[in-house]
């Protein structure tokens, strides 16, 4: 796939460096751009998914301090794919731990998928520390959605060939709840079986994630290391049901961000996170910026898409 023009030239990060959250986890954070610019945090997604140097390009360098970091268990952070002491409010802990180390006041919070699930629950517990949101691909984490991916619930009925190899390694008699089938072999004693269910969990995703099935993409799912990270986390996170109380606790909160500046970028054949929570989320929210990219499906490195993101960090510059 080609690369979109309208990202920023390839940049080093100036400061890398790890800390420590909590008696288990220490995670990885970066810094590039502009070292007394506006801060800029980049939450990615899965969870489990880990950062890249590609992710830096979406915001003026010249402009921004952008800030990287790799979650609990994911990319560099250590240890990896762990699951202990791993929930969505221990994340959000370790964004206020990070800004507060880096001595950051208020900064622009840009996420996409389970990046957004974060950004909008971080921004509901810390709302006086976000310039403005930039979400992607809106994923809430409620049952619905779930079941659309990861069960009979829709997105088979499209990928219906990457599906039958989802399912492969899940014995007929418990397709009935794939990601508990799941949960329970990706955090069983058999390290085969684990990296085998890995995999298969892993592409499923990688390749449904855009609109035209990307190989390369659809590759990094066989790398041992990152399909286990990502699968054993992302799975934690599900079958927890994301750790919230109530299955609508981000519609449910709305009201405490509706006064931050955000843009919500949506594709409209986005197959991982059906449109319609986006839509779901703009009738709650509608003060926000909000614009459907016809020709996208999930992922940020869509051409349409990445304009689009690229766009609204060039309009927050001015905060």
């Amino acid at each position: 796939m080609p690369e979109s023009p309208a990202l920023y030239a390839k940049i080093e990060a100036y400061d890398q460096g790890f800390l420590k959250v909590s008696p288990i986890h220490t995670v990885y954070y970066e810094q590039s751009g502009n070292p007394t610019g506006k801060p800029v945090i980049y939450l990615h997604g899965g969870p489990g998914g880990g950062v890249s140097a590609h992710d830096r390009r979406y915001f003026d360098p010249s402009v921004y301090r952008i800030i990287l970091l790799d979650q609990r268990g994911a990319g560099k952070s250590t240890p990896t794919a762990c699951l202990e002491d791993n929930t969505t409010w221990a994340l959000v802990d370790d964004i206020e731990k990070l800004r507060e180390h880096l001595g950051i006041d208020k900064w622009v919070v840009f996420g996409g998928s389970w990046g957004s699930t974060l950004s909008l629950v971080y921004a509901q517990e810390h709302p006086s520390r976000v310039k403005a949101l930039i979400l992607r691909g809106i994923f809430m984490l409620r049952q619905s959605e779930l079941r659309w991916f990861y069960e009979h619930g829709g997105a088979s009925n499209i990928f219906p060939d990457a599906w039958d190899e989802y399912v492969k390694p899940i014995p007929e008699n418990e397709r009935d709840n794939f990601i508990a089938a799941y949960h329970k072999r990706l955090t069983g004693d058999n390290e085969e079986e684990r990296i085998r269910c890995a995999k298969a969990w892993s592409t499923w995703e990688c390749s449904t994630s855009k609109l035209y099935v990307d190989p390369v993409e659809v590759a990094k799912a066989s790398e041992d290391i990152w399909a286990l990270a990502f699968a054993r986390i992302e799975c934690h996170y599900f079958f927890n049901k994301g750790f919230f109380k109530t299955d609508a606790h981000i519609l449910e909160n709305v009201d405490k961000i509706r006064h931050i500046p955000a843009t919500i970028v949506q594709g409209r054949y986005d197959v991982v996170c059906p449109a319609t929570s986006a839509w779901d989320l703009h009738k709650v929210w509608p003060e926000a910026q909000f614009e459907f990219m016809a020709d996208a499906g999930h992922s940020a490195k869509e051409l349409a898409t990445t304009a689009r993101l690229v766009q609204a960090a060039d309009e927050y510059k001015t905060l």
